[in-house]
């Protein structure tokens, strides 16, 4: 693979590019799914493939084949060019991209156990326990589990000299009961609603989450919820669990900072953005506790690595700055025409995280003498400048003089995003902060899915309007 990147550079310059790059990719990814006490699929599959992006007479040209032969990237490279050409007659101003310092370097995601040495009989064991043991609970007519695992392997070169090879290794998991009953079908997920916990470690990770040991308690809140009352209409306080707050945090800042929905260059599945260039360094987002950034680096996490797309080595950037929104997620090209330094991957987010607070969970509760703590993503809708917004969550709980109460269904909120933000007034610690791993973040046409990362800790947010109608 390293002699197929190299070899699509040299036939792109030799072509004409000015500019050139190219990345190989080796995946293989293994799913287990159960249902109802059986494998409800089992697949283990590998890919591989080759993309050459180059400049040309001062245009993008992108080109791809999934036959590693010789010949077939040397054919996508020419390819990419011929493209480039083509696009030139179209743009106004030729492309310029913000330098960096080729890198020579190879770089591995840590792991303790790897997952594809771990019995599939074994890691077929667990989510049928944990599927045994959530139909044991009265009410609960689905029980489902599922286990992805995925090692990556990717070569990078570029017409600069960069030469960078990175290997990564994924695991994630979850389990989910649908109750039914009382003219109501309700589920619960465990950890997280979005295809579970997942992150760049081994099997460890599975290990961690610990499927089983949550299963019961996953499916008597399913079944608890059958005749839980209704998410009252009104405005209160709110408190995020982390996954819910995760999520927020990835449709609310993550897909609003990225700067080519800012520019319209970019608009598929997650529109444009109201974080136009002139709201950087004035624009209040959110509270002065409020700590917001992309961070590449952190361990385990599942939006981490070494290297990104262009050889940009992996860093941490500030988006939100106590409360002042200061920077943005960008490209080399986007960069350089924002005229910026910092530079993040190719524009998709890494780890978007807020930054951990001094209270706690326990803390924010006990302070608050009347309020929600909502948890688990049910399903969210945002507008296409990422402003308004509402979220629906699994499960919540009303707080009344500082302790938890009844339960709630069916429980959804709605805000602005800047008013929200603003809005927020104690996060959890450090001991509480955990980085959420999210593996359906889609872009573009034809859609593009990145697993991406978000560290959170539960958090408090003032005069939220909950319910329908409230």
């Amino acid at each position: 693979m390293k002699d197929l990147v190299d070899l699509a550079v040299g036939r792109a310059r030799q072509a004409g590019a000015s500019y050139a790059d190219a990345r190989a990719v080796v995946r293989r990814e293994q799913e287990l799914h159960t249902r109802n006490g059986a494998a409800d699929a089992l697949s283990d599959s590998s890919e591989q493939g080759v993309g050459v992006r180059v400049i040309a007479d001062g245009a993008w040209g992108f080109a791809a084949t999934a036959v590693t032969t010789p010949a077939e990237v040397e054919e996508a490279a020419q390819l990419a060019v011929e493209i480039a050409r083509a696009s030139a007659r179209l743009i106004s101003e030729p492309v310029a991209l913000a330098p960096v310092e080729p890198a020579r370097a190879e770089w591995a995601s840590p792991f303790e156990i790897d997952p594809f040495e771990v019995p599939l009989k074994q890691k077929l064991a667990v989510l049928l326990e944990a599927d045994r043991v959530m139909r044991e609970v009265s009410g609960v007519r689905v029980a489902v589990g599922e286990i992805t695992l995925v090692r990556e392997e990717k070569w990078f070169a570029s017409s600069e000299g960069a030469e960078i090879y990175q290997t990564r290794v994924q695991s994630g998991g979850m389990i989910q009961a649908l109750a039914e009953g009382e003219g109501e079908v309700q589920r619960r997920s465990y950890p997280s609603s979005l295809e579970g916990q997942n992150g760049n470690r081994g099997w460890e990770l599975i290990e961690g989450i610990d499927l089983v040991g949550n299963a019961r308690q996953t499916a008597e809140e399913a079944a608890a919820l059958l005749t839980a009352d209704p998410c009252p209409a009104k405005v209160t306080t709110l408190i995020l669990e982390g996954s819910q707050l995760a999520l927020q945090v990835h449709e609310s800042c993550g897909h609003p900072t990225e700067l080519d929905r800012v520019f319209g260059t970019e608009r598929s599945f997650a529109g444009t953005s109201f974080l136009t260039p002139e709201k950087r360094g004035e624009l209040q987002y959110g509270s002065p506790i409020v700590n917001l950034y992309a961070d590449a680096t952190v361990p385990g996490a599942l939006g981490t690595f070494g290297y990104d797309d262009e050889g940009v080595p992996a860093q941490r950037v500030d988006l939100v700055k106590e409360g002042m929104f200061v920077g943005y997620l960008s490209s080399r090209e986007t960069a350089a025409r924002l005229g910026i330094t910092n530079r993040v991957p190719i524009i998709r987010m890494t780890n978007i995280n807020l930054a951990p607070g001094d209270s706690s969970l326990e803390q924010m509760i006990r302070e608050t003498d009347d309020g929600i703590y909502a948890a688990t993503t049910k399903s969210w809708s945002i507008d296409d400048l990422r402003l308004n917004f509402q979220f629906a969550t699994e499960i919540a709980w009303e707080i009344k003089n500082g302790q938890l109460g009844r339960m709630l269904r069916n429980t959804t909120y709605q805000g602005i995003t800047p008013e929200f933000w603003n809005g927020c007034d104690a996060i959890a610690g450090p001991d509480e902060w955990v980085p959420w791993g999210v593996v359906n973040c889609g872009k573009g046409e034809p859609m593009q899915v990145m697993w991406v990362g978000h560290g959170v800790a539960p958090a408090r947010f003032r005069n939220v309007r909950v319910g329908v109608g409230g």
